[in-house]
């Protein structure tokens, strides 16, 4: 059976809870489309140092923080998906850079690195500022270190990171996760029902 491909632009960051929830449930799409993403990764909290920071430096009143918290446990819940209590943040830019590298190794490897990312912060708590644990995540994807090394030395991944600033400008993306199905936004935490009908949208447009 032919799968029809599907192209979305989604704008996140590996420090974004919601972002890790949002990539979970765009991934389900991948039983109804070939699914070609571009990721659009912004660095949301750069004030934050690579040391990590407790949560509470970002500065959200403490009732909003709260009332987050509790909708992210019920989604994730909801979705079965494994995320640790959230008790710190952390610098993402050196992870953000890894991850554009990373898109030059092939598909899978990307993949890989791309869930292993999440899944450290937001499962094991591991701290993804920290370049010694980057580099070990990079290794465990059969990522080089000279690889890891010209992410972070580079210019070029620095300026993707900035053309996915401007991008983001342009779509006039006020948050993150969001996703871009063709004409349609969709931002923060969109259940899955909605991402497919936005897909369905956007497949039935392209198939006009």
């Amino acid at each position: 059976m032919n799968v029809a491909e599907l192209k979305v632009t989604v704008f996140s960051d590996y420090i974004c809870p919601f972002c890790y929830v949002g990539h979970h449930r765009l991934m389900r799409l991948r039983d109804e489309y070939d699914l070609r993403i571009n990721w659009c990764f912004i660095e949301i909290h750069p004030e934050t140092s690579a040391e990590g920071e407790p949560v509470t430096s970002l500065d959200y009143p403490s009732e909003q923080w709260h009332q987050m918290m509790q909708n992210l446990k019920a989604v994730a819940r909801e979705e079965d998906i494994a995320i640790a209590e959230h008790s710190f943040t952390t610098n993402s830019r050196d992870a953000l850079l890894l991850a554009e590298a990373a898109k030059e190794q092939g598909r899978d490897k990307f993949y890989d690195l791309h869930e292993k990312l999440f899944s450290a912060f937001f499962v094991d708590g591991r701290n993804i500022g920290d370049r010694n644990i980057l580099h070990e995540l990079a290794h465990s994807c059969g990522i080089s270190s000279d690889v890891v090394e010209s992410a972070w030395q580079e210019d070029k991944y620095r300026q993707r990171l900035l053309s996915n600033y401007h991008a983001a400008r342009r779509f006039e993306i006020q948050a993150v996760p969001s996703f871009i199905f063709g004409e349609r936004k969709l931002t923060g935490v969109v259940t899955e029902n909605v991402m497919r009908s936005a897909a369905k949208e956007r497949a039935d447009s392209n198939s006009a």
